[in-house]
Formats: C-alpha cells, sequence, structure tokens
C-alpha cells in the first residue's frame, strides 16, 4: 500500500516537472483551444498569426511565444496549468476526444517531407549529404513518428472523426498562404472574435515570414525550440507552397502518392499525374 502510494507520487511529481514524456496526460479544460498539426505543417507560423490576433497589445516574437501560444511539449503540466484562460495551446497529437475546440492545419505532404528533411538536419540528426531518397521512403514508415503515426495517419484520425464539427476548424497551409486574411476571419469566428479587418491585417503582417525570419536572426539563439541547433540553418525557411517540385526526385513523389494519392486528393492536392485537383477548396471546408 505504502509502496503503491509512493509511487503514485512520483509520477505525480515526474508529470508536473516534465521528467517523463506526458503528451497525453497534461490537463485539459473545456475551454481548450489547440493549434494541432502533423509536424512540420506550419504550426509555428500557426501560432504566430492566432497569437497576434488574439493579443492586441503585444505582438508574438520568440521570446514570447511561449507565454502567449505555449508549445504544450516545453513546459510542465503545472506551468501549463497556471496560465490565464482560456488557454491556446500548440499540439501534434493524433486524434484526442478531449480537444473540445481544434484548429487542425494541413499541408501538402510532399511539402512537409521536404521540410522535414532541412529541419533534421538543423537539429544534426544528418549530414548535408543524407539522400533525400532515403530520408523519403524512411519518413512514409508508420513507425518514423511511432507516437503520433505517419502524415496519413495523423490526418485521418482527426478528419475522420471531427471535420464537419462545430468547434473543429480545418485549415490547409496553401489556402492561408493564399490569403492569410480570409483564413484568419475563420479563425476568428471560432475563437468568438469580431473579423475586424484592421485587426485581420495586423495578425497577418506581424506573422509575415519576411517578418518572423528577421525575427529568427535577432533571438532564434535564444528559442526553446531552436537554441541547441545549428544556426546556419533558418527554421523559417521559403514560406512557400510546391517547392517539393524542385527538391523531390519523380521516385520519391511517386512514392508518396502512391501512400497518400487518395486522402491527398480528398483535401484538394492534384497529384504529379493531373494538370489540377479536381476537389474543390469549399469540399475541404466545414
Amino acid at each position: 500500500m505504502i509502496k503503491r502510494g509512493l509511487k503514485h507520487l512520483s509520477r505525480v511529481s515526474d508529470v508536473l516537472f516534465r521528467k517523463i514524456k506526458v503528451e497525453r496526460d497534461i490537463t485539459i479544460f473545456p475551454d481548450d483551444v489547440f493549434l494541432t498539426s502533423y509536424p512540420r505543417s506550419g504550426n509555428t507560423w500557426m501560432r504566430f498569426l492566432v497569437g497576434n490576433l488574439v493579443h492586441q497589445h503585444e505582438a508574438v516574437t520568440f521570446l514570447n511565444v511561449e507565454r502567449l501560444v505555449p508549445d504544450m511539449y516545453k513546459h510542465s503540466d503545472r506551468t501549463l496549468r497556471n496560465l490565464p484562460r482560456p488557454r491556446i495551446l500548440k499540439s501534434h497529437e493524433c486524434f484526442d476526444p478531449r480537444y473540445r475546440r481544434t484548429i487542425y492545419i494541413v499541408r501538402d505532404p510532399r511539402d512537409v517531407v521536404v521540410s522535414n528533411y532541412h529541419w533534421e538536419m538543423k537539429k544534426r540528426s544528418m549530414g548535408e549529404a543524407y539522400p533525400i531518397e532515403k530520408f523519403v521512403a524512411g519518413w512514409l514508415e508508420p513507425v518514423y513518428w511511432i507516437r503520433i503515426g505517419s502524415w496519413g495517419d495523423h490526418v485521418t484520425s482527426w478528419l475522420s472523426t471531427r471535420h464537419g464539427h462545430g468547434d473543429f476548424l480545418l485549415l490547409r497551409y496553401e489556402d492561408l498562404l493564399a490569403d492569410p486574411k480570409r483564413e484568419l476571419a475563420r479563425i476568428a469566428r471560432l475563437l468568438g472574435l469580431e473579423p475586424v479587418p484592421e485587426r485581420l491585417a495586423r495578425a497577418a503582417e506581424l506573422s509575415s515570414a519576411d517578418r518572423m525570419r528577421k525575427l529568427e536572426k535577432e533571438q532564434g539563439g535564444k528559442w526553446v525550440e531552436t537554441r541547441n541547433t545549428r544556426q546556419d540553418k533558418q527554421f523559417v525557411r521559403q514560406g512557400t507552397s510546391g517547392g517539393w517540385r524542385t527538391v523531390l526526385t519523380e521516385e520519391s513523389v511517386a512514392l508518396i502518392e502512391k501512400v497518400y494519392g487518395p486522402i491527398m486528393k480528398n483535401l484538394g492536392y492534384a497529384l504529379s499525374t493531373e494538370s489540377e485537383s479536381h476537389v474543390s477548396r469549399s469540399d475541404v471546408r466545414e
């Protein structure tokens, strides 16, 4: 009995002070908002966009983003529980029924894998000479992200359970690039904010790729996400879509499309063998 109690106390201590990974065990409140995506799909940009939309008197930077729109993986449960509510949290978790309000960001997997390739280099997980063809093959394996599954597993877990629900907002990275103010208006409505044009324009301007790159150059060595990574490689890269066309080999593209083709088409991403997408933007929205 005593041993069991001590074990429980030890577990509680580990959760509070993040001595162990507790991604599925953090305290979740009913008014939380989760910015959720598969890794390298634009979540950091979304944190800037939403943070600048919500916080009218403080512009988001890499030095305050962990306070304004924190990454749930970087802080103890105790720290997260003490944040002002409603909290807006970054998450990469696959479907979790406790998430009441979720903004889900999806991105073309061909661009996701290229971004992930460069991120692993920045983290020094591999050298510059590592073949991207080999990386793509490994990235497609379900065990690449063993806890959250593959890109297809992750996307399907959310769309098959929440798509069409009033408190679930699906955003495509590419639509954000095309018209950030339009997509910010959708976010504002989910958050119960008035989508005033001036407010949307301010959030979009303060979250531009140019501004984020400038901030990274000044603050990247201090931000928890990048301070221990290579400073000669950017975290905020081009901020565009379709870059995979000049990076991936035909074989890699064919492999990705073979595995994820049906999901990609359902989301409006044209396959390389097609001239244009057969799915309209409205079809992938609620």
